[in-house]
């Protein structure tokens, strides 16, 4: 037993971890080519941001990548083991699938607890982490580049038209300085130009060779180097990501929601105590129309948390599920498993997305539809488990 326990063990650990992986490069190709090459191309990012930013995201994906590889795992192991006459050799040997299978499921609930983790506040840490990256990759003074082919209103006074920026080196520089942030003062124009920063003390110059230039009374300017002026950008301020509720960790969530429940009861006191005369009832109204908000931001806050601790047992009712339909399956072929994955995983979310939807109404509880899907996975694949276990 114990060298069957740890054959398949390690079969699922190994299909584990490519799945996870597979799953995760997957996820993670929309996002890099939409957000973070982008920043990539536009200049705006070094090679060692867009790593960082990858790593960080990387959390994130895991919330959806975990999952679906250990259901994608469990099928390809068991299909495989089955089609191979390995469990019927099992069986011959006086072993039941339920004791061939404890280890997987424990492992499965091992999968819950990290699932746990990824999902309550890891996950949504590492998305904030993300987003601020972003944001200040965009407002970073070391990275402005100058982009080519555009005009540049991020530095006031000033209006940039830049040919050509191979690493700071211009070609076809245009410079207007403006009079009253509206009017052109003048005009400069050179065929070639150098961004120089000093990042200690926060300024960008960018020099001028061979520069000619006209004035608005038509004063025609000549210089062999020009130096302009400290160039300050207008979006470097520190600018911080402020998580939405699908960003908030678990315990953010409970403290959001513990605030939101104070205000929601103070203002039905307000409303209970409201002594107007009849023709303000207005007022009367508003703080109704406040309570509805309120408790609309409490059913949101309260949907979410119930997403992120149903969504951390996932593991363990794909795993049940997965086990007896690879069996059944009973094919050796890859594609067949990640193809009932995929099916199997469609089915799951579309409860999320249901939950997720219904969220802003308290009314319809629609916190307890993110928690349907584990019943019905859970007691579908322990009956499933009980049929292949009697041979059924």
């Amino acid at each position: 037993m114990k060298t069957l326990h740890k054959y398949l063990t390690l079969q699922v650990l190994a299909s584990l971890l490519l799945t996870v992986a597979v799953f995760t490069f997957v996820l993670l190709l929309g996002t890099v080519l939409k957000e973070i090459l982008m920043l990539l191309v536009n200049g705006q990012a070094r090679i060692g941001t867009v790593l960082e930013a990858v790593g960080l995201l990387i959390p994130f994906v895991c919330v959806y990548a975990l999952p679906m590889g250990l259901l994608t795992a469990t099928l390809l192991v068991f299909g495989r083991f089955s089609a191979d006459q390995e469990l019927t050799a099992a069986r011959a040997s006086g072993v039941s699938l339920l004791s061939l299978v404890t280890p997987i499921l424990l492992l499965s609930l091992f999968c819950c607890g990290v699932s746990a983790w990824f999902n309550m506040d890891l996950g949504p840490r590492s998305r904030v982490a993300y987003k601020n990256l972003l944001l200040s990759a965009r407002n970073d003074l070391m990275n402005i580049q100058l982009p080519a082919g555009r005009p540049i209103y991020d530095f006031p006074g000033y209006i940039f038209l830049v040919g050509g920026n191979n690493n700071g080196n211009l070609d076809d520089v245009r410079i207007f300085v403006l009079e009253n942030e509206t009017n052109v003062a003048y005009w400069l124009h050179a065929p070639r130009g150098r961004v120089e920063m000093n990042l200690t003390n926060k300024e960008i110059y960018v020099r001028l060779f061979e520069a000619r230039g006209l004035t608005k009374n038509g004063q025609i300017l000549s210089f062999d180097e020009v130096p302009s002026p400290n160039l300050y950008p207008t979006n470097t301020a520190v600018v911080r990501y402020e998580p939405k509720i699908d960003d908030m960790t678990f315990w953010e969530l409970r403290t959001k929601a513990a605030s939101l429940e104070q205000v929601a009861l103070q203002l039905r006191r307000d409303l209970e105590r409201l002594d107007l005369p009849a023709d303000a009832g207005q007022s009367s109204e508003e703080l109704r129309s406040q309570i509805r908000e309120v408790e609309k931001l409490i059913g949101q806050t309260r949907s979410e948390m119930h997403r992120q601790l149903a969504f951390s047992f996932a593991c363990f009712g794909f795993a049940l599920v997965g086990i007896p339909l690879g069996i059944r399956v009973h094919r050796r072929e890859t594609n067949i498993g990640i193809a009932i994955a995929l099916g199997l995983v469609l089915v799951y979310y579309s409860f999320i997305i249901l939950g997720k939807s219904l969220g802003t109404r308290p009314e319809f509880a629609g916190y307890l539809i993110f928690w349907l899907p584990n019943f019905i996975f859970q007691a579908v694949g322990a009956v499933l488990l009980w049929r292949a276990n009697k041979g059924i």
